[in-house]
């Protein structure tokens, strides 16, 4: 498949899905960017510049989306006690709580569109396993080169 027929297809059918996304999550009172901060932030408490790299967004955007969730007491910045100026990023209770049921929307609404395509659902987690993996080497290696380049 050729670069455009590859964006064609793929680029309209992540664009379909993220628009199912922000459906399932409008009812928790949830957007599609806090939903990916919760989500990040299931894996460990981040810094935000940190969180900004692994999203791909700029700090300031972490700054906004985070300053929303913690007004929900979704999220904390935690005091480090190594380095005062560092406020770590960590999921609360309630924000567990609240990606937990906006995953299981998600997986209910995927699996929901899936049931439309007889081995659409098996071969669509093989896939996203594979895009996930690829998402992560692909921004190891921007950082990388990221990297090399402040180094030089």
């Amino acid at each position: 498949m050729d670069p455009e027929q590859l964006g064609q297809m793929g680029g309209r059918v992540i664009a379909r899905l993220a628009k199912q996304l922000e459906q399932v999550l409008a009812p928790l009172e949830l957007s599609l960017p806090q939903y990916r901060v919760l989500g990040f932030l299931a894996d460990g408490s981040t810094g935000s510049g940190a969180l900004a790299e692994r999203m791909a967004v700029t700090p300031p955007t972490v700054t906004s989306l985070s300053d929303g969730l913690v007004a929900r007491g979704l999220i904390v910045r935690q005091a480090d006690p190594t380095d005062r100026r560092r406020l770590p990023l960590s999921l609360t209770p309630a924000g567990t709580e609240l990606l937990k049921r906006a995953n299981i929307a998600v997986g209910e609404r995927l699996s929901e569109i899936a049931g439309h395509h007889p081995t659409a659902l098996g071969a669509s987690v093989d896939g996203l396993a594979d895009w996930q993996d690829a998402l992560d080497g692909y921004r190891d290696a921007r950082l990388k080169e990221k990297e090399a380049v402040t180094v030089k």
